[in-house]
């Protein structure tokens, strides 16, 4: 039987509550979003190249948003010294680049856990948290970190909906 990324279930976000719940609840839509526009896909399918000549992929976006994800929340906001799961120093698009041998299984599954440790990683910290961005210097804000993680969802979400469309046919809404 071939694997195929699975159903997932998506809540609405909140249309009403503290602000922090609201972030989350609209960070968790737009996760649960990419899973939906991947379920039924098969490895394979993940893997095309189907909107020429962009070299996007739809696993290319999940292992992209696995390291966005562990990057802005892990590394930064609660100061990790963990590693980039894709991305090299080598190949800053490794992300998208490098996956020819790659299981889609295990890449899904590690955005599932790596959402999840994201997520108990920062719970205790207010939105107020802040850290310095290494690259510039800038002081950012957790509650900067969940804004700009929807931007990145919504963002990718919509190159998820053209290169599913072009895999199978199906929509997004």
């Amino acid at each position: 039987m071939t694997w195929t990324v699975p159903e997932v279930d998506r809540s609405e976000p909140l249309g009403t509550g503290g602000e922090r719940a609201m972030l989350q609840s609209w960070l968790d839509y737009h996760r649960m979003t990419l899973l939906r526009k991947c379920s039924g896909l098969t490895g394979e399918q993940l893997m095309l190249r189907s909107v020429e000549p962009s070299g996007l992929t739809l696993l290319g976006l999940i292992r992209h948003l696995t390291d966005v994800e562990r990057c802005w929340f892990r590394q930064r906001a609660a100061g990790e010294d963990i590693e980039s799961l894709y991305i090299t120093e080598s190949n800053l698009d490794a992300d998208f680049d490098e996956f020819a041998d790659t299981a889609a299984e295990r890449v899904v599954a590690a955005l599932c856990d790596e959402i999840e440790v994201c997520d108990k990683a920062v719970a205790s910290l207010p939105l107020e948290h802040t850290f310095i961005r290494p690259a510039t210097g800038e002081t950012l804000s957790l509650r900067w970190v969940y804004l700009h993680m929807i931007e990145e969802y919504a963002r990718h979400n919509g190159h998820a909906d053209l290169l599913r469309e072009r895999v199978d046919g199906v929509t997004g809404e």
